[in-house]
């Protein structure tokens, strides 16, 4: 046993793949003890939420200012409020001002500023321009006023007795706050997804119940296989074709088509993580079992296996005893695959809406199937899909590259 760890840890793919898998997996086990939130908490009130640290305003408010003199701040608060369609829209104007179009450089802010100061006049006549286009500009320009203006802020609170606001302060633009200071900063690493929930702390749980699936789906899926092609290899005979017949129609049924037929059979409600797992071990053993059987078939007349018999042993022990150690290498990399095929076939699954229920847990296909559902795609919200796609990807690469290593050091085909 040690020497056989010895040679398969002397392989790189698989060092490779298992160092990737490990640390998927200390992840997994690590961020909940730190970080304690329900993976489907809504923190957020509205959707998308991109990547970044979020300071709470009243907070900042309340925590000490001290003033720095930055040289560039004012052109970086500009460019930050100025968008591309903005940009372009000042383009527009200047261009149907009779500003040369070569002189317009939207990328530099200082620049384009400085030509929309000295040129705009909100009573010019703009060939083209309609009302709409003329008030959406009247709006751009005392918008781009607030922003050049070096005056501050004026703070006001309600006075309970009058009513009135009344001026408690005022933020002026050279006043920062220390992060560290104010009370309440969440970092969002991958920010929100579409119902307003943490991405980064929803991956890591997702992944957990995925990762769980494919366990349970590649043990029940290799078991069985492992089982039907022990009996049906060494037994032979009525019982090699009945089990061979078996065998044969689960290969004519497509899996996949067989798997989102019983999953739709099934019902959402009592579709949890641990019924598609199952499910999906049901339906995924047939080309372990065939593959085992072939391996056995190989062994059964086998010297060893012949003296083993002529001493009287069952059927058991001899095929516990003198086949199953023969192609237990073997039954380990199709384990490897069937983890890996279980995660793959959950996540085709749910993105079609047939995974798991959506109100317990999250899986890797479900946030696939909440991405495109809500359109992320679309909208360029990389953050809440392709996160989970990487994921995935590690997962499957990290397995097949083990499944890999282990049969160059075990099948003398592939032995250097």
């Amino acid at each position: 046993m040690k020497h056989m760890l010895r040679q398969v840890f002397r392989s790189g793919k698989f060092v490779t793949g298992f160092a990737i898998f490990m640390a998927i997996m200390l992840t997994v086990i690590i961020y909940p003890l730190l970080i304690t939130d329900h993976p489907l908490s809504i923190i957020g009130q509205g959707t998308f939420f991109p990547p970044g640290i979020y300071v709470n305003v009243f907070d900042s408010v309340s925590s000490p200012a001290y003033t720095i003199m930055l040289d560039d701040a004012a052109a970086k608060r500009i460019a930050g409020r100025l968008n591309d369609e903005d940009r372009e829209a000042i383009r527009e104007w200047l261009v149907g001002a009779g500003v040369a179009d070569g002189e317009i450089d939207i990328a530099n802010t200082e620049s384009l500023l400085g030509l929309w100061v000295n040129n705009y006049d909100s009573t010019a006549n703009v060939a083209g321009m309609t009302n709409a286009d003329r008030n959406y500009y009247i709006r751009l320009n005392k918008s781009l006023q607030v922003l050049l203006s070096t005056e501050g802020v004026t703070l006001a609170a309600s006075n309970p007795e009058t009513g009135a606001l009344e001026e408690t302060g005022t933020v002026e633009p050279t006043q920062y706050v220390n992060v560290r200071e104010v009370a309440n900063v969440r970092l969002l690493p991958l920010g929100t997804d579409n119902f307003g929930r943490d991405v980064l702390t929803e991956l890591v749980s997702a992944t957990a119940v995925s990762l769980r699936i494919g366990f349970v789906a590649g043990i029940i899926a290799t078991f069985i296989g492992l089982v039907l092609g022990l009996v049906s290899g060494y037994m032979g005979g009525i019982v090699d074709d009945v089990i061979s017949f078996i065998t044969n129609l689960f290969i004519v049924i497509p899996g996949f088509v067989l798997l989102i037929l019983i999953s739709f059979s099934i019902g959402q409600e009592r579709r949890g993580p641990f019924v598609i797992a199952v499910v999906i071990g049901l339906t995924s053993w047939v080309w372990t079992a065939r593959a085992v059987r072939a391996q056995v078939i190989s062994l059964r007349n086998r010297d060893h296996v012949n003296l083993s018999k002529l001493s009287g042993h069952s059927i058991v022990h001899i095929i516990s005893r003198d086949i199953l150690p023969y192609i237990a290498s073997y039954v380990v990399m199709a384990l490897i695959l069937q983890i890996s095929a279980g995660i793959l076939a959950e996540a085709q699954l749910s993105v079609l809406g047939l995974g798991p229920r959506t109100t317990e847990e999250a899986t890797l296909g479900l946030m696939m199937n909440w991405a495109l559902i809500y359109q992320a795609h679309i909208l360029g919200k990389w953050w809440a899909y392709f996160p989970v796609i990487l994921v995935i990807a590690l997962i499957a690469f990290s397995l097949n590259l083990m499944n890999t290593g282990m049969d160059q050091v075990f099948n003398p085909a592939l032995r250097d």
